[in-house]
């Protein structure tokens, strides 16, 4: 029986076919194929509504692109993977540009037609066990008030459990899903973390993060101008808050992490390490941004391995290694 309050340790990857509306593609079944075959059981899927939407009509759905996902879920299913459906720019917010044109945490028509799409998709998959498929309400909420969130946050669980009360819902954290909010505890539904701590590590030389270009060369532990960020850290930091809404019966899962394919190869291997530690300590389970791409174990472009070749791709033995071993 799966439930809010106890999750399985899932342990997989993010698949980005559909992250962003302009590249907007099937998601191949050779992903779920090897996940599995690696003994990994868990994806999760970061959408963009723009994908199945007609353009200039957020309320108008596109069936053909709404079957993709029912054809992603059906992967899952055939390869005993957990599906896990986020809207990573949902109607009225994302995280990374462009804006939105109506603000999700303050307009009343945003969150309407949100909820109409989360009230479509708990339509959809009713009737799927929640060992197949769960819902991620948004994607990383960023500085915003917690009863800010909390009040759109319940808007949307409302629209889903009114078209199917039973459906595993998970909400992210805050500040970009770092921080547990104590004010959903009474939903009945788990949350989300992030493993992206200290950014230093896992984006050193990202284009989209400002002045990450000008960080000196990381290492793990990393040390600079005195601030030390280690394992006890990490744990002091990113384990123990969330351990405290844990025992409220609160669910855990770490939605998103990974270093960037400019952080040296040994640096990201001792973090990831170390993190990994801690997340089995917990009990937690995890899915790497991402599978195939920068920060993933197939096709990272890193300059600093050696890579083998899996069926066509370019595979981090190592990598996969560490991650398979916890």
């Amino acid at each position: 029986m799966v439930n809010a309050s106890h999750l399985p340790r899932w342990r997989g990857f993010n698949l980005l076919e559909k992250f962003v509306g302009e590249h907007n593609r099937r998601f191949p079944e050779s992903d779920f194929e090897w996940i599995a075959e690696w003994g990994f059981d868990f994806v999760r899927l970061p959408l963009s509504y723009r994908c199945w939407v007609e353009a200039g009509d957020w309320m108008k759905l596109r069936e053909d692109v709404l079957k993709e996902i029912d054809q992603a879920v059906e992967f899952g299913r055939r390869h005993g993977v957990h599906v896990n459906i986020n809207f990573h720019r949902a109607p009225g917010y994302c995280v990374n540009p462009p804006g939105e044109p109506l603000d999700l945490w303050s307009n009343d028509e945003a969150l309407k037609v949100c909820s109409f799409h989360w009230a479509h998709f708990a339509r959809r998959y009713k009737g799927i066990p929640n060992t197949q498929v769960s819902f991620d309400l948004l994607n990383e909420p960023g500085d915003i008030p917690e009863a800010t969130y909390v009040r759109v946050a319940k808007r949307l669980v409302e629209a889903i459990r009114a078209e199917d009360p039973d459906r595993l819902i998970i909400a992210d954290g805050l500040r970009w899903g770092r921080d547990p909010v104590h004010g959903l505890v009474g939903l009945g539904i788990a949350q989300s973390t992030r493993g992206y701590d200290p950014m230093q590590i896992s984006h050193y030389k990202a284009s989209w993060i400002g002045g990450s270009d000008r960080w000196s060369v990381p290492t793990w532990p990393l040390k600079r101008d005195g601030d030390v960020w280690d394992k006890e850290r990490l744990y002091r930091e990113r384990i123990e808050p969330w351990k405290a809404l844990e025992r409220k019966g609160v669910g855990v899962h770490v939605g998103e992490w990974g270093a960037f394919q400019h952080t040296p190869h040994k640096a990201a291997i001792a973090w990831m390490r170390d993190s990994l530690e801690l997340w089995k300590a917990a009990g937690w389970g995890w899915a790497m941004w991402n599978f195939r791409g920068s920060f993933g174990v197939l096709d990272s472009g890193r300059a600093d391995v050696k890579y083998e070749d899996f069926r066509g791709h370019k595979l981090d033995r190592e990598m996969l290694d560490l991650v398979r071993a916890y």
